[in-house]
């Protein structure tokens, strides 16, 4: 599978959704390649601080030509995470014409909910050309303990995509694992956490196999 997480805010989470994925994936047993496709190489960044043998391998690609050029990749790996840019550009497009799940993870604010029309835009245009194209949101950074990020899936219902079941809250844990170059699966796989990127990785599974309504 191609997986991509893409928002054109910056902050959503995108990077921390991808490399907890592609950790998940890794910890599963698959092959995985991170493939870092927003300019400011933050999952670059993140792999240069990793001291421990690595789980996946990361490289950065962030260029238009990413649907031309992931397919020759794709013989080597189990799965491919994309790490998205975070404007609306020609590289995002490229990365969702590249995926085969595209996964938008949102704040639950209503600027974050407002601004990810454009990336709703850009799926919907690529799934003209790849019907079978999967995508949904997911709510990131949800504030523990409170309503708001149970009501967001109400606020995003207007796009007409699904909402991922589980959510990535705003936990130090999250921050403090990227900052030593390790992910939640490797530190505190059984902890709340760990169960909120299982959770994830499961529904993402789940929907991908159809199991789930896309």
């Amino acid at each position: 599978m191609i997986l991509s997480f893409l928002n054109q805010k910056g902050g959503a989470g995108k990077t921390t959704f991808a490399l907890n994925a592609a950790a998940s994936l890794a910890r599963d047993g698959h092959r995985v390649l991170l493939i870092d496709s927003d300019p400011q190489g933050s999952s670059l960044t993140w792999a240069s601080h990793r001291e421990r043998i690595p789980l996946f391998t990361v490289i950065g690609l962030p260029k238009a030509t990413l649907h031309k050029d992931v397919p020759a990749l794709v013989g080597d790996y189990d799965h491919i995470v994309i790490d998205g840019a975070p404007q609306v550009s020609d590289i995002s497009r490229s990365a969702i014409m590249a995926s085969d799940f595209v996964l938008i993870p949102v704040q639950p604010s209503p600027l974050d909910v407002w601004a990810v029309a454009d990336t709703v835009r850009l799926v919907q245009e690529a799934q003209i050309y790849k019907p079978n194209l999967i995508a949904a949101f997911a709510v990131s950074r949800r504030i523990v303990g409170t309503a708001i990020g149970r009501d967001v899936g109400e606020a995003l219902a207007q796009y007409g995509l699904p909402v991922l079941e589980g959510s990535i809250s705003q936990r130090v844990q999250f921050a403090e694992s990227l900052a030593e170059g390790l992910t939640i699966p490797e530190v505190a796989p059984y902890g709340d956490a760990g169960r909120e990127v299982t959770r994830i990785m499961k529904n993402i599974d789940l929907m991908a196999q159809g199991r789930i309504a896309a």
